[in-house]
């Protein structure tokens, strides 16, 4: 018998050949097909009279043919057909290039209806390559029709047909899995409906009500999803539990020596942490924070506290520069306290990192800093009490969860500069508790920005000159490494070789690239720290972390193509010391949008302002990836097109989870079904024990 699971091919019409078109497009089961929605729709069903079209836009009419068909050839291997036809309010040309083999379809007196483009041709209006049908036999026009995404060797019309037959033969195998108290509140279709009107919607309406049901069923188990994951440790059963703050008076008088305050917003979040490593349920904290708000220090007030209760610390940062900046800022901090610090890097000699990893099995290492090296087998903690991961995004999931796994239930705390609007990082991170430091240090300069033209290059580099020569050092970002014949865009490689041949060749240019090994980057990055080299040249690599303090300018070419928050991280990568710092991007577009999204950067430096904006400007589409974060691939709703339903949605998963926090009523059972299932794609496995 024939299931949602059985394999496209078995579908009239597909066959094994089909069948292996249909993959390319992530189509593999039945369900596969039902979930491939269109990515647009052509709307027929706007019948306007001729005198009524709008030049320039396709519409739909009702018209009789009052001429016969005649051939034009202007030119060899052109020929234009045209038949006369009228309505109520006008006559009309119905025209077609180099399809001649229509012209005996028609005849005097017959009536058509039809969809094409309404254009002017001095005095005669021309409707241009359109449908025809007859109005009792209406198949494609008077109808909103699906357009769907392709590949090579299958076609819209044959996708569209397939999928009338499918949907006729098997919608009904579509099981509801939403409570209907749900669906009545929302006024939600049934799934069959909803599935139905998706693909070929009877009216504008029900195409909306189809796609508001089918977003709204895949975000809230989505988000149902997260929640469990967030919850799962509810129970007081093997969970470390750290001195209360009144047992480590160390602390405030360690925050008391700080060689600076710490911001209202840094005291919060550190209380948030205190709180949940005092409790009894495990701690999954994201601490965000703009560039350069201090997230550092939070860190390192809570190993502080880890210390003190007599537990081990973990922190693993993307890259071996990061964590080595990261072991000599915690070193400063503790110089002066009896905490042992370690770095554990995949360029360590063979014996150092024995030494290092029998010390941290004997306990005597209280905090260790690394890359992926610290998750690899053999690295063993005595006494893993929290794990802290440096730049979340660069980080999955699964990596998430091997560092856990090095104690026995870890409180965790996972930083990120990447700046999300609220509602988005409870999808983005619907796991953990979030923690968000919105205030900036005093003291910080604001970092000059400038959005200038291609024509203002050479001003520019002037400007880099004059600083370097005052001891000052600049990175030039480019969107591409090498030369593409594609995209008229700047390259690295191409600007690297200008500038150290031509235009800065008295001075150390460097080239930093995401193709070189891991040992080279940090290797130039060292170089750049040092300054043996005054200009980085360098892809968005640069875009996380090191501090540089000495470099001031960060220079972007063709910055249209960044995206706002993206161009805000790379700022700031400058303004980390006592000079005055500059952010130039050479915007090449003209486009109204392009100079509104330079101007935002110019105006604000709040990454949080700047993340909503970049996403009311972009629109649609992927904030960033999503699967890198253990997410599961949306089919039918957008995160950001989709962010009122989204709202509705975390409201009521909220609800559900508070009634039913290990959905075992009867209502919810197949809503627990359907979570499994979700996350099981992402080998991602969710109890509700």
């Amino acid at each position: 018998m024939i299931n949602l699971e059985n394999s496209v091919q078995y579908i009239k019409g597909v066959g094994p050949k089909r069948a292996s078109k249909f993959k390319k497009l992530n189509i593999l089961t039945i369900r596969d097909l039902f979930y491939f929605i269109p990515r647009d729709y052509e709307d027929t069903t706007d019948f306007k009279s001729i005198g009524e079209a709008d030049l320039g836009e396709k519409s739909s009419h009702k018209v009789e043919v009052i001429g016969k068909p005649t051939v034009l050839r202007p030119r060899a291997k052109l020929s234009i057909l045209k038949v006369p036809v009228k309505d109520d309010s006008s006559n009309a040309q119905l025209v077609w290039f180099n399809q001649e083999y229509l012209k005996n379809k028609f005849r005097i007196g017959q009536s058509l209806v039809v969809n094409g483009k309404v254009s002017r041709n001095g005095m005669e209006i021309q409707i241009m390559n359109p449908v025809f049908e007859n109005p009792e036999k209406m198949k494609k026009i008077g109808s909103i029709n699906p357009i769907y995404t392709l590949t090579e060797g299958i076609s819209n019309n044959e996708i569209t047909k397939i999928m009338r037959f499918a949907i006729k033969e098997y919608v009904h195998l579509l099981e509801e899995y939403l409570p209907l108290d749900l669906k009545s509140k929302f006024n939600l279709l049934s799934i069959e409906e909803a599935v139905k009107n998706i693909h070929f919607p009877k009216n504008n309406l029900l195409l909306e009500k189809a796609r508001k049901t089918l977003a709204f069923q895949e975000l809230l188990t989505l988000q149902l999803g997260l929640f469990t994951i967030k919850n799962r440790n509810l129970s007081d059963e093997n969970t470390i539990i750290f001195k209360n703050s009144a047992d480590t008076p160390e602390i405030d008088e360690f925050i008391k020596k700080l060689p600076f305050n710490l911001t209202n917003a840094q005291i919060r979040v550190f209380e948030e942490i205190e709180k949940d490593m005092e409790s009894s349920k495990q701690m999954n904290r994201l601490v965000q924070g703009d560039v350069g708000s201090g997230k550092t220090i939070v860190a390192v007030l809570a190993m502080f506290k880890a210390s003190l209760s007599g537990y081990q610390s973990v922190m693993m940062a993307p890259t071996e520069i990061l964590a080595r900046q990261h072991f000599e800022a915690l070193n400063q901090f503790y110089s002066e306290l009896d905490i042992k610090c370690e770095l554990l890097v995949g360029s360590l000699k063979p014996k150092d990192k024995g030494k290092i990893l029998e010390e941290l099995s004997l306990g005597n290492i209280d905090v260790l800093i690394g890359t992926h090296a610290i998750i690899q087998d053999g690295v063993d903690f005595k006494n893993l009490g929290l794990a802290i991961t440096d730049e979340q995004h660069r980080f999955g999931v699964k990596q998430r969860a091997v560092l856990t796994k090095k104690g026995r239930n870890p409180d965790t705390i996972v930083m990120t500069a990447t700046p999300i609007p609220r509602t988005l990082a409870l999808i983005i991170y619907g796991d953990l508790d979030i923690s968000i430091i919105d205030e900036l240090p005093p003291g910080r300069k604001k970092i000059e920005t400038y959005a200038v033209g291609k024509d203002l290059i050479q001003r520019m580099n002037e400007f880099i000159r004059k600083q370097i020569e005052e001891g000052r050092q600049a990175y030039i970002v480019c969107p591409l490494i090498e030369e593409s014949d594609a995209l008229r865009v700047n390259s690295a490689e191409e600007l690297y070789l200008d500038f150290k041949e031509r235009i800065f060749k008295e001075f150390n240019v460097g080239l930093l690239h995401g193709k070189m090994k891991a040992t080279e980057k940090d290797m130039i990055m060292e170089k750049f720290k040092q300054n043996e080299i005054q200009i980085l040249v360098s892809t968005t690599v640069i875009e996380v972390g090191v501090n540089v303090p000495n470099s001031n300018i960060m220079a972007v070419y063709n910055a249209e193509r960044f995206g706002l928050a993206q161009l805000h991280q790379l700022r700031g990568r400058v303004g980390r010391g006592q000079y005055q710092s500059y952010c130039i991007l050479i915007n090449e577009s003209r486009k109204n949008t392009s100079m509104e999204r330079m101007r935002i950067l110019q105006k604000s430096d709040d990454g949080f302002e700047i993340s909503e904006k970049d996403l009311e400007l972009r629109g649609p589409g992927e904030f960033f990836g999503t699967r890198q974060h253990g997410i599961p691939e949306l089919k039918v709703a957008n995160l950001i097109s989709d962010i009122k339903i989204l709202k509705v949605v975390q409201s009521e998963a909220n609800l559900i989870i508070e009634e039913d926090p290990r959905l075992k009523l009867d209502k919810h059972k197949k809503l627990k079904y359907k979570i499994k299932t979700m996350f099981k794609e992402i080998d991602r496995e969710i109890t509700f024990n």
